[in-house]
């Protein structure tokens, strides 16, 4: 499975799936995502809020959606949602190698184990702010941060 970020499409172009869920702290954006299976079969899924990022973990046959509103876990064979969150704070997306997926909020870096609600917090040496997750090799990740005492940056965490 395939998922990128596009413009609205022209109604009809591709069959098409909302998903929005009901709450009056909603935003007028929307975020539209073209899905692409192994067929070639496209599906482009509306969601509610401006977007952020889309990452697919085949290992665990899930995709993520991140907009300003919510954070969309999906089952990636169905498209079905599997939970959500909302008003995520989370500035970064990333998928490892191995299928996990990478969140950072503005201190913290965390990963998906069971739960968007249930987050684990990967430790750090140091206190970060301003974090910027960089796609690495293996099963290394580079994060570009300050550290929060000084306001130094720290150019690289493993």
């Amino acid at each position: 499975m395939k998922a990128e970020i596009v413009n609205q499409p022209y109604s009809g172009e591709f069959e098409e799936r909302i998903y929005d869920i009901e709450s009056v702290w909603n935003s007028q954006s929307w975020t539209w995502i073209k899905f692409t299976n192994e067929y070639g079969t496209q599906i482009v899924g509306q969601f509610r809020g401006y977007p952020k990022d889309v990452k697919v973990s085949n290992q665990r046959d899930e995709i993520i959606v991140l907009t300003s509103d919510y954070a969309f876990r999906l089952n990636a064979s169905n498209l079905n949602i599997i939970e959500t969150e909302d008003q995520p704070q989370y500035a970064n997306l990333e998928v490892t190698p191995n299928g996990t997926f990478i969140l950072s909020e503005f201190s913290d870096v965390c990963k998906l184990t069971n739960s968007l609600k249930d987050l684990k917090v990967i430790k750090s040496p140091f206190e970060m702010d301003m974090i910027d997750l960089k796609v690495g090799t293996g099963i290394n990740y580079n994060l570009n941060v300050k550290k929060w005492e000084d306001g130094k940056d720290k150019k690289k965490w493993n």
